[in-house]
């Protein structure tokens, strides 16, 4: 099957395909031996949200305080 490549290097996966594999929203991609790899990738939101905490170097008790002066 094939799948065209457009002007602004946009592709578009036929429905058949993305079907299979449950119609994620999202794909990791990779070269492998001059391949390209389109893996289904699931986002979970709570894992962004405690990535981004990390990156920010906040703790839950930090979230918990920030929590409570917000309910004041």
């Amino acid at each position: 099957m094939l799948a065209k490549m457009t002007s602004k290097n946009q592709l578009t996966l036929p429905k058949s395909i993305t079907a299979l594999v449950g119609t994620p929203e999202y794909f990791e991609v990779e070269v492998k031996a001059g391949q390209v790899v389109l893996t289904p990738v699931r986002i979970q939101r709570a894992d962004a949200v405690r990535a981004k905490l990390a990156e920010l170097n906040l703790s839950e008790l930090d979230v918990a305080d920030a929590v409570a002066w917000a309910r004041q």
